[in-house]
């Protein structure tokens, strides 16, 4: 079982914030609490951490769907748009399949404010499953 905890991240995902509250291969959740050391030097987050918040979540799940068959998820593309401009706040992460094939597959994330409800990024991220290495 592959530790999915932000500690066992890399530096850059862990910097990101993302913590996970529910993972499988058909849903990701969790959420990032958004501070200072998210942000621009123009003193609002960067678009780069709900991107990678949109990728984490994506690959997550998809890999999770596929580790049965010894395979997990690369992504091969990643479409984030940013909604809304935040300075801080939870915002919760919340990951979905729209397609799940047994070479890719395509899923949906949706950023939304916790206090506000408002979605403030979403994003899809085409991924293609590939054996876990040393396994075929």
């Amino acid at each position: 079982m592959t530790d999915l905890t932000r500690e066992a991240a890399s530096a850059f995902v862990a910097a990101a914030g993302l913590e996970l509250d529910e993972v499988s291969g058909t849903k990701v959740v969790g959420h990032i609490d958004l501070s200072a050391d998210h942000h621009t030097p123009w003193g609002v987050v960067h678009g780069g951490v709900y991107t990678t918040a949109v990728e984490s979540a994506a690959s997550i799940g998809a890999s999770t769907a596929v580790a049965d068959r010894g395979e997990f998820a690369v992504g091969v593309h990643n479409g984030t748009d940013f909604l809304r401009a935040r300075t801080e706040g939870r915002v919760d992460v919340v990951a979905v399949p729209i397609q799940q094939g047994r070479v890719q597959q395509l899923w949906s994330v949706v950023v939304t404010a916790t206090d506000t409800g408002k979605e403030v990024a979403r994003g899809q991220v085409r991924l293609q499953n590939v054996p876990m290495p040393g396994s075929k």
